[in-house]
């Protein structure tokens, strides 16, 4: 698959993990890392879609994609709004402690496309509005890094 510059990159499969909270976000968030990968050429038929309940379970699915070995990056998407608790703390630094982990454990991409937010109205501005869509973003970081850590691999 072809990195964005259109340069050669590692050939592999995509896989974008999806929290199901919070799906109106989400979703579009899933719909930008679509685009990321078409625009850089990455046949639809190399990128799996997995659906999880929340931001939380993120790192074990992202575990799991990795331990497999089909993967050439993966990209995490989930939203996490701050509410009255601090739940929000616990969920949104976890999940990013796991999916690095991932990523350092496996030197494999994994994409932190998780918005960790105030607001809802936050939340739809980054997820397609008015601060773009970070899900795009998250899928094309993936695709770059992939390229990148296939260079030094090659020592290219």
């Amino acid at each position: 698959m072809p990195d964005i510059s259109g340069r050669p990159g590692p050939v592999g499969r995509v896989g974008i993990l999806v929290s199901r909270y919070n799906e109106r976000i989400t979703g579009r968030l899933l719909e930008g890392a679509r685009a990321a990968c078409r625009e850089a050429g990455v046949d639809e038929a190399l990128v799996d879609v997995v659906w999880v309940p929340g931001a939380f379970e993120l790192g074990a699915a992202a575990a799991a994609a990795a331990n497999s070995g089909r993967y050439a990056c993966l990209v995490a998407l989930g939203a996490v709004i701050r509410g009255d608790t601090p739940h929000f703390d616990y969920v949104a630094g976890e999940a990013a402690r796991a999916l690095s982990d991932v990523a350092v454990r496996h030197a494999l991409p994994v994409a932190f496309g998780v918005l960790t937010v105030d607001t809802m109205q936050q939340a739809v501005d980054r997820a397609g509005g008015s601060a773009g869509n970070k899900g795009h973003e998250a899928a094309t970081s993936a695709l770059e890094l992939a390229d990148v850590l296939a260079r030094l691999r090659e020592g290219t």
